[in-house]
């Protein structure tokens, strides 16, 4: 089975994946992406932190097979202030 690596990447931020897992397939790895990027803007935003954080999915030799992002943003109208 391949070995895909699922870096993540906050704002100016990249944490590579140095371990990597084997799937069985590209579609496999797009499956765990969002996986781990909804799992990670969960946790941010309980926090109360809004970013946008990406999963960058690569294979064995380094080469990016697909990105998978989710932004969360919170725009507040005057109203709310109030």
């Amino acid at each position: 089975m391949p070995r895909f690596y699922f870096d993540v990447r906050e704002e100016d931020r990249i944490i590579p994946d140095e371990v990597g897992v084997e799937l069985e397939s590209v579609e496999a790895a797009e499956r765990e992406a969002i996986r781990r990027v909804t799992g990670i803007s969960q946790e941010r935003l309980s926090k109360g932190i809004t970013s946008e954080i990406e999963v960058q999915v690569k294979d064995h030799e380094g080469f990016l097979l697909l990105t998978v992002t989710v932004s969360v943003v919170v725009r507040r109208t005057v109203r709310a202030l109030e």
